[in-house]
């Protein structure tokens, strides 16, 4: 008995690196999985070898998510699991050199496909009693990240979504988290920084982990986290300070401001 068994699992971005290891993982824990990639032979593959169905398009355009519930529901009969993973980076730190392009590239990755995935597969979970939503974010949806600021202020967006989003859901039976790992071994870190870092001695992260750490966001019942994942340490939900309130019933001198206290 696997812990997934009878679950139907969606999956963005699953036909490589990080979404294609949990792909894999769901399937082994008995999971119907859809693998939704804009790379069709690579997605095809992996549909493929998971005994799954595959979904060729772009997450950032609504209609694609008609196709992934619909791809869900005729083939598997539901929907329980989705997994918003697909995302990119912009490629340019120097803000004065983003181009419009660039811009609109990433934040349809990886803004509208997390709101849109989530907006077209809420129904269909809830329909079936409840489920789980995972998203990717990133430990630059935490921190500051220079590099790129703009993938830097897409992740921040991922946490602020996910944490306002779970409240909403909790009722219909459904959790919502993401995960925020650090530097992972994926076609995101190009050869030459997958060098240097190595030089430096940096320990870049298996994709495997992270699968590790989305099944236990799918199976367990916390809701609203963002699960930390670093190299080396058990993944851990990040935990937010509340930020200070007004002040209430402080003594004001008004005749210092010139003004009558009545």
């Amino acid at each position: 008995m696997g812990l997934l068994d009878g679950k139907v699992a969606v999956v963005t971005g699953g036909a490589s690196g990080i979404g294609l290891a949990s792909a894999r993982r769901f399937a082994a824990e008995g999971a119907s999985v859809v693998i939704a990639d804009r790379t069709a032979e690579a997605g095809e593959l992996a549909a493929k070898e998971l005994d799954g169905r595959f979904v060729a398009g772009d997450v950032g355009e609504p209609e694609t998510w008609d196709t992934i519930v619909a791809a869900a529901t005729d083939a598997f009969g539901g929907l329980d699991i989705v997994y918003l993973n697909a995302g990119v980076t912009t490629g340019e730190g120097t803000i004065a050199s983003l181009t419009d392009k660039q811009y609109r590239r990433i934040m349809r990755a990886n803004v509208d496909g997390v709101v849109f995935g989530a907006r077209a597969c809420i129904p269909a979970i809830a329909a079936r009693g409840g489920g789980a939503i995972v998203a990717t974010a990133s430990l630059a949806g935490l921190i500051a990240f220079p590099p790129d600021p703009i993938y830097n202020m897409t992740k921040h967006a991922v946490v602020g979504f996910v944490r306002g989003l779970a409240p909403q859901l909790e009722p219909q039976g459904i959790t919502v988290n993401c995960v925020c790992p650090g530097i992972v071994a994926t076609g995101l870190v190009g050869d030459e920084a997958r060098v240097r870092l190595e030089a430096a001695g940096f320990v870049l992260i298996e994709p495997e982990e992270i699968a590790a750490a989305v099944l236990d966001c799918v199976t367990g019942t916390a809701t609203g986290q963002a699960v930390v994942c670093q190299a080396g340490r058990d993944p851990l939900a990040y935990q937010f300070h509340d930020v200070p309130g007004p002040r209430r019933g402080e003594k004001r001198d008004f005749r210092a401001l010139g003004l009558d206290e009545n």
